[in-house]
């Protein structure tokens, strides 16, 4: 329970490594893989930390071993926090910057492959503010966590604007 059976130097290591190819990776794949969790994604979460914790433990189960490795993980999380807060241009490579991906009830079709959104999300996004077609929107942003947020336009200048008036 308390004997390890590598250098407790190797899980600092192993996490570091783990923690920065996870985020990499994370970065990588979009926005969508971190804000919006279907059961897709969850069964992709899951099994990413499966896969990793032999990596990070080296075959240990022991106390220690876990407790150096979650202390590790937790180490990382918080230095990198403190890290983005001083240097924005660090936190927009790590959190990237929101985008938006309907302008003037213009949808950004590129905006939309770069997140790899279908279009199934962004009007689920869309209904969930209130509206059902992209020209009722003024602005709808993706978020750096992966929400997507929806301004609509004035009632008023959508009425004006069907009848001409």
């Amino acid at each position: 329970m308390f004997h390890l059976s590598v250098p407790w130097w190797e899980f600092v290591a192993r996490g570091l490594a783990v923690y920065a190819l996870l985020l990499l990776f994370l970065r990588l794949t979009g926005r969508r893989q971190i804000g919006q969790y279907d059961p897709f994604d969850l069964i992709l979460l899951m099994l990413l930390s499966n896969a990793v914790q032999n990596s990070m433990n080296a075959g240990d189960n022991s106390l220690v071993g876990g407790l150096i490795s979650a202390l590790t993980l937790i180490g990382c999380h918080t230095l990198m926090a403190h890290l983005m807060w001083h240097h924005p241009r660090l936190a927009h490579w790590v959190d990237g910057r929101p985008e938006t991906l309907i302008s003037d009830g213009q949808l950004d079709n590129s905006v939309m492959r770069d997140q790899r959104l279908t279009a199934d999300d962004v009007h689920a996004a869309l209904r969930a503010a209130g509206c059902l077609q992209t020209h009722e929107v003024q602005k709808a942003t993706i978020e750096t966590n992966g929400q997507i947020t929806v301004v609509l336009r004035n009632r008023d200048s959508l009425r004006t604007a069907d009848t001409g008036v």
